[in-house]
């Protein structure tokens, strides 16, 4: 595991002890990896725990993918809101699996 996906464990943990944060953790896109970050009911992150993720690196998906409009929204899971934060530190540096035809 390198430093910088351990740095960011360690975030998404502090981040689930947020009493609006549901859930936090790491994923992988394509190419790119993200946290995801659950905040209980409708409401949006709150921005305490934008600043921590902006002071680690992490941009909201849509202001990264050109979707300002949706900004880390993501959609809902069960009584929470989730919401997809890019780490642009390795933006890109995350290689997709391509399966070649035989």
């Amino acid at each position: 595991m390198s430093d910088r996906e351990t740095e960011l464990r360690e975030l998404a943990a502090d981040l689930r002890e947020h009493d609006a944060v549901a859930d936090a953790f790491l994923a992988k896109s394509f190419t790119d990896q993200l946290v995801l970050v659950d905040v209980d009911g409708t409401g949006g992150v709150p921005n305490d725990v934008k600043s921590r993720l902006t002071e680690h690196g992490l941009h909201e998906a849509g202001e990264v993918y050109g979707d300002d409009e949706r900004g880390s929204f993501a959609g809902e899971v069960a009584d929470a809101t989730r919401h997809h934060f890019v780490d642009v530190q390795t933006r890109g540096a995350h290689q997709s699996y391509v399966v070649d035809e035989w």
